[in-house]
């Protein structure tokens, strides 16, 4: 069983900042790209950043010179530090990544429950 738990959500004032952690946890024996969506009330659920096994990494427009994704390898921990944080970023934000439990099987899509960010005065 493998499983994604975010942190790091809640509420802050326009203009601050927060950062989001997901840890992997379960039979891993790999893990390649990892990201961050979010899905805003009424709206679809959209890519924020992701980042290869590499440290490759890409942003959504939006959240460009704003928002940065990170990794810790050994942790297998993926990271989201927002800042300038704006109402219009308030949504449920959920991690991903595509893992494989052992060396035979191929990645497959793993998702967290999400986390809640409003960004509000």
């Amino acid at each position: 069983q493998v499983q994604l738990v975010e942190s790091g959500g809640g509420l802050v004032q326009p203009g601050g900042s927060l950062r989001l952690s997901c840890a992997a946890s379960g039979s891993i024996f790999s893990i390649n790209a990892m990201g961050w969506y979010r899905q805003a009330p009424g709206k679809q659920r959209e890519l924020v950043a992701s980042i290869t096994s590499g440290g490759s990494t890409n942003y959504a427009d939006s959240v460009k010179g704003r928002f940065t994704i990170s990794r810790d390898n050994p942790k297998k921990t993926v990271y989201l530090q927002m800042s300038a944080l704006k109402p219009e970023d308030t949504a449920v934000y959920y991690c991903n990544a595509d893992i494989k439990s052992t060396l035979v099987q191929p990645y497959r899509e793993v998702w967290g429950q999400g986390t809640l960010v409003t960004v509000s005065s």
